[in-house]
């Protein structure tokens, strides 16, 4: 483990203080807050792929849909791509969504497998 040291605004160091022990906790949370906001088209597909990592089970997984903000940005890439088509980044974007879509499938159809077995 590393060690790091860090100058913090006087008032921000005081509210840490007692969660001295959960800033390595703390420190993620806030980067996964930092690169979806960087990267907020990507925000949706990380909700769904931390997920599927956490080890759902079946039932979980059948029951596993997109967020609104997500859908929304499915629908709108989708209403582009049939008005006057996608840019490069958008296309790469949609490709994302694919791939996670896919993914998704191959989780549900896994886990109907799961519980017909069972």
């Amino acid at each position: 483990m590393q060690q790091m040291i860090v100058d913090l605004p006087d008032d921000l160091a005081l509210r840490l203080s007692p969660l001295r022990s959960q800033l390595p906790q703390i420190l993620e949370m806030g980067l996964r807050e930092w690169n979806s906001d960087v990267t907020s088209e990507f925000s949706g597909l990380a909700e769904i792929l931390e997920c599927l990592a956490g080890l759902p089970t079946p039932e979980e997984i059948l029951v596993l849909r997109p967020s609104e903000k997500l859908t929304e940005q499915i629908s709108a890439l989708l209403e582009k791509n049939r008005t006057i088509g996608l840019n490069e980044s958008e296309e790469r974007l949609w490709q994302h969504y694919e791939y996670v879509e896919y993914l998704v499938q191959m989780a549900k159809a896994k886990a109907l497998l799961k519980l017909k077995v069972s």
